[in-house]
């Protein structure tokens, strides 16, 4: 492409454009019309100087003017209580639904190692023996010992608040980690494993792994799952960047983090849920079976929640990201 010549033939248009967007609202109809229908072009010749003859000047120039256009036809919005029930009801189950493939092994492979760990430590007093001296083990593990009274050790308002905003930070790391080819997310998830599988084999070698289990699987059901969310969405975030797709790689970048920061606020409710169980339920006065029932039901509920509205959702085409008007314009690619 002759740069001169395309500059020549187009340069009237986009003084046009730059001519109405200074003029802001004060245009007729036929003007708006002849807006849109400039910016249009506009963004064209932009992707026609990127692949053919990426002048810098001339890139920049185009650029500003296309942004500034966009604005103006698209306009601004702020945020109302219609986006926020979207959010819940579509953009968010939608989102876990779609990287299902990828939380639920990740769960079930996490579950396994813990469990692993836990037979090992469980089964080889030596392993026992190097974790701590024999009285700490004691300590840790009797009736009314380190690992019952843990959830009643601070006031149940300010625990919950604790677990909430613990729980909450290691989900966003692993969401946000993924971008850095999953290593970071992999490393999050097997500490947590890890720490479950001390606990496991602790209390089984002690002979009271009903009494911890009693005590976990009331708020861990739906904790561990919202873990094992952000951990599979971290790591889908990862690959993306080794395995885009059809996509461009910044683009299917920019759309799997939109909805990877999406899911972090949305995960950051429902480990409020789970905060809540492990602050008020867990070391309450009630009976084993009552702590575990309310557990159960509130995982059922989640995953009721993704697998019924986000399986809608996502069959309607619901992906997660931001509506389209509020994305930023992908320009066409040269074949």
């Amino acid at each position: 492409m002759d740069l001169d010549v395309f500059v020549t033939a187009h340069h009237a248009e986009w003084d046009r454009l730059d001519h109405l967007l200074r003029r802001g609202r004060r245009l007729t109809g036929a003007e708006a019309d002849e807006l849109v229908a400039l910016y249009q072009r506009a963004a064209t010749h932009l992707s026609l100087v990127q692949s053919s003859a990426p002048d810098p000047t001339l890139t920049a120039r185009l650029t500003h003017l296309v942004a500034r256009a966009r604005a103006t036809v698209t306009g601004t919005r702020r945020a109302s209580w219609r986006d926020a029930t979207r959010f819940l009801t579509a953009g968010f189950p939608a989102a876990i639904y779609r990287t299902r493939h990828w939380w639920v092994p990740t769960a079930v492979l996490s579950i396994a190692v813990a469990a692993l760990i836990g037979w090992w430590i469980g089964s080889h007093p030596e392993v026992q023996s190097a974790i701590a001296a024999p009285a700490e083990l004691r300590e840790m593990t009797r009736p009314g010992g380190q690992y019952e009274t843990y959830y009643s050790s601070h006031p149940a308002a300010s625990f919950a608040a604790q677990v909430w905003t613990n729980n909450a930070q290691a989900a966003a790391m692993c969401l946000v980690l993924g971008a850095f080819f999953c290593f970071p997310v992999l490393w999050i998830l097997f500490l947590n494993m890890l720490n479950l599988g001390v606990a496991i084999g602790l209390m089984s070698s002690a002979g009271r792994l009903d009494v911890f289990l009693g005590l976990v699987i009331p708020h861990g059901l739906l904790e561990l799952t919202a873990v094992f969310v952000a951990a599979g969405t971290g790591l889908r975030l990862g690959w993306t960047l080794i395995d885009p797709g059809p996509r461009p790689r910044r683009a299917a970048l920019a759309q799997e983090g939109r909805a990877a920061l999406g899911m972090a606020v949305g995960l950051a409710l429902v480990l409020f849920v789970s905060g809540l169980i492990e602050g008020f339920v867990t070391p309450s006065g009630l009976p084993t079976w009552a702590r575990i029932t309310i557990g159960v039901a509130a995982e059922l509920a989640f995953l009721a929640y993704v697998y019924i509205l986000g399986g809608r959702a996502a069959r309607a085409g619901d992906r997660g990201d931001v509506e389209e008007t509020d994305r930023s314009a992908e320009l066409p690619t040269a074949g």
